[in-house]
């Protein structure tokens, strides 16, 4: 995979290896809030792009990690595929490299997985400017340390990302969105009953006591299941479109215009099961996931709420300056130690990104 772009970009790592010149990795900036802020020596990789490898019955694509999310979407859609994660495009410059850096999924996660879960493999600059390629690109990968997952979620700590393979999955022949009024505890109820049923539920989401259901499958399967829920709930269908704002984090929940004094949204992830936070059913939460995924606005902060439900929660501020110090959850000190080390093995210098997650690693 390797370009004159790329053969640049290991140069750049190499001198800073060298010299220890730390380096903040960049591409289309969307994400820049998601994260503490690096000051450091800028390298970017916007224009590290392109498809290198795409056979659509093979359901695999390699991309360069500079490609715009939108490119590579629309490639996809052309062949009736999708990058099933669905990640959040949150401007016009997001890319795919920061999309897997950042390891976010969208609402088709809880059907058909996450980010992580669709790498395959990966080519990354490591801190001491070595090129190196983990995984395959094929579904059957050799046996082996899967380093490639290592970079989802990594936000370039641990390697400047050349490129990636994905699994792509078809797009479903038929897809409907139901809106129907429910308090959250019966939406909840209703959700896990459906999935044992075996209804095709693509997604769910709920907010101001509203639920929003997508049915994905063949167009008999879908209309059926849509039939079971009318029989329960008035429905309304609605535009599809509806989950791009869900997605993208579009949607009027996520204005910062929304938040009251002193309020701050928080991204708290959990089990389905996991009870509701308080006994707040209105627009302060927004719940994905079939109930694993919440979003909460809240003036508290919600790191021991989180634990206490065996979960783990991030302060979430989207579409505001990146003021905000270490916003994921506190680690507990073994597993400060793993990152530790592994920060050490890939970027022995610390000049990649560092502090990007958390001000001490």
């Amino acid at each position: 995979m390797s370009n004159d772009k790329s053969n640049d970009l290991q140069q750049q790592v190499e001198n800073a290896f060298k010299n220890k010149i730390p380096l903040c990795i960049t591409a289309g900036g969307s994400k820049s809030f998601y994260g503490n802020a690096v000051n450091a020596q800028a390298i970017n990789i916007t224009q590290h792009q392109g498809i290198t490898e795409y056979q659509p019955s093979e359901l695999v694509v390699t991309v360069r990690s500079g490609t715009l999310l939108s490119e590579l979407e629309a490639e996809l859609k052309a062949n009736k595929q999708m990058l099933a994660f669905e990640p959040p495009q949150h401007t016009a410059t997001t890319t795919i490299g920061g999309a897997i850096a950042c390891g976010l999924s969208g609402p088709r996660r809880m059907a058909c997985g996450s980010a992580r879960d669709f790498v395959l493999g990966s080519t990354i600059i490591n801190g001491k400017g070595e090129q190196l390629r983990f995984g395959g690109q094929v579904m059957k990968n050799v046996a082996g340390y899967d380093a490639s997952r290592l970079m989802v979620g990594a936000q370039g700590t641990l390697g400047l990302l050349l490129d990636v393979s994905l699994k792509v999955l078809p797009m479903s022949e038929a897809e409907i969105t139901l809106q129907l009024k429910t308090e959250l505890n019966t939406a909840t109820k209703h959700i896990q009953q459906w999935l044992k049923q075996g209804l095709p539920v693509s997604a769910s989401c709920h907010t101001n006591n509203t639920l929003y259901i997508r049915l994905s499958s063949t167009a008999s399967a879908v209309n059926a299941s849509a039939n079971t829920i009318k029989k329960l709930f008035n429905c309304e269908e609605i535009n599809n479109d509806f989950w791009l704002s869900i997605k993208n984090q579009s949607h009027d929940f996520f204005s910062t215009k929304n938040l009251n004094n002193n309020q701050r949204l928080w991204r708290c992830s959990h089990q389905t099961n996991t009870p509701i936070y308080g006994t707040d059913d209105n627009n302060n939460q927004l719940i994905e996931w079939h109930g694993a995924l919440r979003w909460v606005k809240s003036s508290e902060t919600l790191y021991n709420t989180a634990e206490t439900h065996s979960g783990h929660a991030s302060l979430y501020p989207i579409n505001q300056n990146n003021t905000h110090t270490d916003i994921f959850q506190p680690l507990a000190k073994p597993l400060i130690k793993i990152q530790q080390r592994m920060k050490l093995a890939f970027d022995p210098e610390n000049i990649l990104n560092a502090g990007r997650l958390y001000t001490d690693i």
